[in-house]
């Protein structure tokens, strides 16, 4: 039995900044592309659906919710395959504008965050904001404390200006191409995305918890899914339980509308 977190990553980042329109959508009919093509350009939902001219909106709702969460810009939207969508490069820039626009709290979110590690850097003095995620000095290393008390850090960080001349952070890592030790700059996006990823690996980690704890016999994990063992028709291990399981929310996640799906199979296979 496979059964995994639909939009988990989503559903953190909406659940974090409170943008309350996203989380009506997550905790109701879920169409997330569709409600994010819906805020972008003003059309009733009800519009975009197949058949209807509309319904072309969901590819740019689709591309921009797959692009733009972490603070991407048009580049972002050209990697995930904008232009073998059918969009043209001439459009991109509106589609991150209207993006940002339907999603304030959200663009407030990374600010925020960035405000926060730069803070805690300049002064010395821990910074909390919501979800009760702290930002503190340790030993020389910048820790992010998570909703679940796990914690992030960042070696040997240091406050420097960005392209744009800005105050932005840098820390000591390992640069993902070269492979060598060496100074890596970020910003509130990326840190954005370091936290909600971590966030959702806490959610599956609890998840894995409560299956085991009723009884699921769980193989492996990838990502976002739990692959698990189950004895054939027994309803105490069919997917509907545990996919009930897997959508308790830990005891720091008031609130965050987890929902997740699958399938039963003899063996596993990536859908």
């Amino acid at each position: 039995m496979v059964a995994d977190f639909s939009a988990i990553e989503a559903r953190v980042i909406s659940w974090l900044a409170g943008e309350q329109w996203r989380l009506d959508v997550f905790k109701t009919h879920g169409k997330i592309y569709e409600a994010s093509a819906s805020q972008m350009f003003g059309v009733p939902i009800e519009k975009i659906k197949k058949g209807n001219p509309e319904y072309e909106l969901r590819q740019k709702g689709k591309v921009a919710e797959l692009a733009l969460g972490y603070q991407g810009g048009p580049g972002a939207l050209i990697q995930m395959g904008a232009l073998e969508k059918g969009l043209t490069e001439d459009e991109l820039p509106e589609i991150v504008q209207r993006w940002r626009n339907s999603n304030k709290r959200i663009v407030d979110l990374w600010h925020t965050i960035q405000n926060c590690a730069i803070k805690c850097l300049k002064t010395g003095q821990t910074q909390a904001m919501q979800k009760n995620i702290y930002f503190s000095l340790e030993h020389g290393n910048l820790v992010i404390t998570l909703p679940s008390k796990r914690q992030l850090f960042y070696i040997k960080p240091e406050v420097i200006l960005n392209n744009f001349g800005s105050e932005a952070m840098s820390y000591m890592g390992q640069n993902q191409t070269t492979k060598k030790w060496e100074r890596i700059p970020t910003y509130g996006g990326k840190l954005t995305e370091n936290i909600v990823q971590a966030i959702a690996r806490d959610c599956l980690a609890n998840s894995i918890k409560n299956l085991v704890s009723n009884g699921f016999r769980v193989l492996f994990h990838i990502h976002d899914e739990c692959i698990c063992e189950v004895p054939k028709n027994d309803e105490r291990f069919s997917l509907e339980n545990a996919i009930k399981v897997m959508c308790q929310n830990p005891i720091w996640a008031d609130g965050l509308p987890l929902n997740a799906d699958g399938f039963t199979n003899d063996y596993y296979k990536k859908e």
